[in-house]
């Protein structure tokens, strides 16, 4: 039973760490059910989620580090450093400040609402501007913000944070402002992994099941691999739309739940 509920919390992880739909929500609400795990094994979890897009995102990465010196990669690249130390430094911040995720059920499902409503009209705000894929100082500036916001409040997504703020920023294009949200996303949480890793083990070494936490590393990583495959194809010629309104119908339901008294 173990070893499914790994299988199932890979999976959760896998689809929602890079849809727009909030991972740690989602995650939260399954050990509802599934009892909660250690902070190594969420940990591990996210960690195959960013290796899989590792995977799918390594040409581009290739390409702006052997093209450094070509104007285009490096001014592309220092606006990915500089969302990258925003959310590092603002997250180091609130870290000290001692942040806790919440126990109950009922500001991850008003999150997900809100930011299922948030997304419909910020598309829609974005779509009246010209279509652009420029990558400026404000939109990396504002990316490093919203991925710290999404950090403090579970249920908004940093995903869905991320490109949103980015495509009202200036990068209209869809694609474009995904691909510059998800390249920034990369370092940040293998950052944010390892610090955790490292408090993690400080404390002393874990006792973890390591078969049941190795079987969701993998399939962790082969369904964010599929997922974010997916959406890349998708929002070619699809908006976002889709997703906020299974935000919303979600977020419904879990605040119908918490009132009937089926979760707290």
């Amino acid at each position: 039973m173990d070893h499914l509920s790994a299988i199932i919390l890979g999976v959760i992880e896998g689809i929602t760490e890079f849809l727009p739909i909030s991972s740690t929500g989602h995650l939260i609400i399954a050990e509802h059910w599934l009892g909660e795990r250690s902070d190594t094994f969420n940990i591990v979890i996210q960690a195959g989620a960013i290796l899989a897009v590792t995977v799918i995102y390594w040409r581009r990465l290739l390409d702006l580090i052997l093209g450094w010196r070509q104007p285009e990669n490096r001014r592309y690249g220092i606006r990915l450093l500089v969302a990258f130390a925003i959310t590092a430094v603002l997250g180091l911040v609130v870290k000290k400040l001692g942040f806790t995720l919440p126990e109950n059920i009922a500001p991850i499902a008003w999150a997900l609402i809100i930011g299922g409503v948030w997304m419909i009209w910020a598309e829609r705000q974005a779509a009246k501007q010209p279509d652009s894929s420029r990558v400026t100082w404000l939109v990396a500036i504002v990316v490093g913000l919203a991925q710290v916001v999404a950090g403090v409040f579970p249920g908004t997504s940093r995903s869905a944070a991320t490109i949103f703020v980015a495509m009202l920023a200036g990068t209209s294009n869809r694609a474009a402002a995904t691909e510059f949200a998800f390249l920034v996303g990369i370092p940040t949480m293998y950052a944010a992994s390892a610090y955790q890793l490292y408090g993690a083990f400080k404390e002393g070494a874990p006792h973890e099941d390591w078969s049941a936490l190795g079987i969701a590393f993998v399939v962790s990583t082969i369904t964010a691999f599929i997922a974010v495959k997916w959406l890349l194809g998708y929002i070619q010629s699809h908006r976002f739309t889709a997703f906020a309104i299974y935000r919303i119908v979600f977020g419904v339901l879990l605040l119908g739940a918490a009132a009937l008294g089926w979760i707290a």
